[in-house]
């Protein structure tokens, strides 16, 4: 979610009750004799406060299983979803009076601050991950089809590096090699030029690299080290194979593509594998807090 300017209502309504929060916190605090305490009614009340803040920031995993519920919008829910989970941090400080108490509300303190720590995080990334795909990624994948890519830009190199006619069909959103696909084809199935060295660099080099993960490992996911193999190639196979090894270059670049495309899809929603168990784990755990301090209380 970017933040923009329909978030200013939201921004401005959580300062203001972060503000007064502060101030009657202040007030509370210089008053008890024995210092703020999550069992006074003042620390009960800021505890109240924060459980439904993350109560309802909690429900937008509820609403986005049941979209079709008419609940309000999905962008309402999200600000909702974000602005009360800020809110919650002052007052969860407030209700432990900036103290992690005895062992369970300890443990429930640091695993509210992780998942806080993992929302801010997902937040920022949110801001400038997808406009660095969107200047990176010219030919943007969709992310479920990018193995399904892969192995049809791998077929595409086979066809070319054995001189196979035919067009490879591959999903619209995969892009197309820019130049002389026809041309490389055409070239690599005449008779006269030796191909040996091309099916040689198919097997050693490109079949391994166009595995699943085979980018990791590969010196063609580098790109220096892929024009210096290329142009290595170039200097082996005979002249009239060199459109073929060019395109067979810009299949590689395409490979990368899907490889960078997908390791920033994991960065911009990988932060969800921490955020969202722990989440649950948290209000579980708020829960059993509240009902031993209401019975202990």
């Amino acid at each position: 979610m970017l933040i923009d300017r329909s978030h200013r209502p939201w921004m401005v309504a959580t300062a203001l009750a972060t503000g007064v929060s502060l101030l009657l916190y202040a007030v509370y605090a210089s008053r008890a004799p024995d210092g703020p305490r999550g069992g006074s009614w003042q620390g009960i009340s800021f505890g109240i406060a924060a459980s439904v803040c993350i109560g309802f920031a909690a429900l937008l995993g509820a609403r986005k299983r049941r979209p079709h519920y008419r609940l309000g919008r999905a962008a309402t829910w999200l600000k909702a979803h974000l602005w009360l989970g800020a809110l919650s941090l002052p007052l969860v400080l407030f209700h432990a009076g900036f103290s992690a108490g005895g062992t369970l509300s300890g443990v429930l303190l640091w695993i509210f601050l992780a998942v806080y720590v993992t929302g801010v995080v997902g937040l920022v990334l949110q801001q400038f991950l997808p406009r660095v795909m969107t200047q990176s990624l010219p030919q943007e994948t969709v992310f479920e089809q990018l193995d399904h890519v892969r192995e049809q830009l791998l077929a595409e190199a086979e066809h070319m590096a054995k001189g196979e006619g035919g067009a490879v069909a591959r999903p619209k959103s995969a892009g197309r090699v820019q130049g002389r696909v026809v041309e490389s084809r055409a070239a690599a199935a005449e008779a006269g030029p030796d191909r040996n060295a091309l099916h040689l660099f198919l097997e050693r080099q490109l079949r391994p690299y166009f595995a699943p993960d085979g980018a990791r490992r590969s010196r063609l996911s580098d790109a220096s080290a892929r024009a210096a193999l290329f142009e290595e190639l170039r200097r082996t196979v005979d002249p009239a194979l060199h459109p073929v090894t060019r395109d067979l270059e810009a299949l590689c670049g395409q490979r990368d593509q899907l490889e960078m495309q997908r390791r920033l899809h994991l960065w911009l929603h990988g932060w969800l594998l921490v955020h969202v168990p722990l989440s649950y784990l948290m209000v579980l755990l708020g829960a059993v807090h509240a009902v031993m301090a209401l019975y202990y209380g």
